[in-house]
């Protein structure tokens, strides 16, 4: 089975207003709330898939309760840890002329819910995968995700990280199976920008010599770059089609791959998957689905 762990899930309310005019009343011609929190949208993607998954996240308050709510309708599998103060966030897109996000903070997490944590995954087996992604709450170290890998590390378990800088980095001693920047992020990671193919190359391979057994990096709009621990570089143009929706998109990327991997056996199955799904995300209002995904490895494979 996939775990997945969202420290700090959301609700997403994304609206469309024509052209924002600040300072002003605006009015919405469309809008939806949908749960959010990269983990939960893999396990949201890997449901509509068949894939086996369970989203274990964080939840507080009455957005907490709406959160559970959405996730039961979508018939995803998960597991909460309840925070008594706080309440899970609310993050707002607004889709005008271009696209601008409010994130909310979040409830408090402390180490006794940490432990709660702990005592969920001290039952994985050597056959799960666990996905860590996404932020961590500023009540907790940027050493969580490597306490989890520490703590889980004589299991032998495939784990996944997508998240920011120093929750990577400090993790990739216990030689996570993947990790998912996009090219900022891995930029991030290592203080330089980066333009273009050969530099995602260049410090993907960085990556993967501090620990990291593959990496996926995410382009946007000119596709991924797979560089995978069996010496081959994967790379792959971005679908074409309506973008309607990005929020996911990379998620999606990661459950594709995953689903992918675990069908086959084949990175390159797995990232050709990869790359569809995320797509199939960005064509929709919604996240992808298998059908989608397996339309888009049709026409670009």
């Amino acid at each position: 089975m996939i775990y997945t762990v969202t420290f700090n899930p959301s609700l997403d309310y994304i609206v469309d207003v024509p052209d924002v005019v600040m300072n002003s009343i605006n009015r919405t011609t469309g809008e939806k709330i949908i749960p959010g929190g990269k983990g939960i949208n893999m396990s949201v993607v890997l449901t509509n898939f068949g894939i086996d998954t369970r989203a274990i996240a964080f939840t507080a308050g009455f957005t907490g309760e709406a959160l559970k709510n959405l996730l039961a309708d979508r018939g995803v599998n998960a597991d909460y840890i309840n925070v008594n103060e706080g309440m899970t966030r609310i993050n707002v897109k607004v889709r005008s002329n271009g696209e601008t996000e409010i994130n909310g903070k979040g409830p408090d997490i402390n180490m006794q819910h940490v432990a709660a944590l702990y005592e969920k995954l001290d039952y994985l087996d050597s056959d799960d995968y666990l996905v860590l992604a996404g932020s961590v709450p500023e009540s907790l170290p940027d050493t969580t995700y490597m306490d989890i890998l520490e703590r889980l590390d004589y299991k032998n378990m495939n784990i996944v990280i997508d998240a920011e800088k120093e929750l990577v980095l400090k993790a990739l001693t216990y030689k996570p199976f993947l990790t998912k920047p996009n090219m900022k992020e891995l930029g991030d990671m290592f203080d330089v920008e980066i333009a273009d193919r050969d530099g995602v190359i260049e410090y993907g391979r960085k990556l993967m010599e501090l620990g990291s057994r593959n990496v996926l990096v995410s382009m946007g709009g000119d596709g991924a770059i797979l560089l995978a621990e069996d010496g081959n570089v994967y790379e792959a143009k971005a679908p074409k089609g309506d973008i309607k929706n990005t929020v996911g998109a990379g998620d999606a990327m990661v459950a594709g791959f995953l689903a992918g991997y675990i069908e086959t056996g084949n990175y390159y199955e797995a990232f050709k998957l990869a790359v569809c799904s995320g797509s199939a995300s960005a064509f929709s209002e919604g996240f992808a689905t298998r059908e989608a995904a397996v339309k888009l490895m049709g026409e670009n494979f």
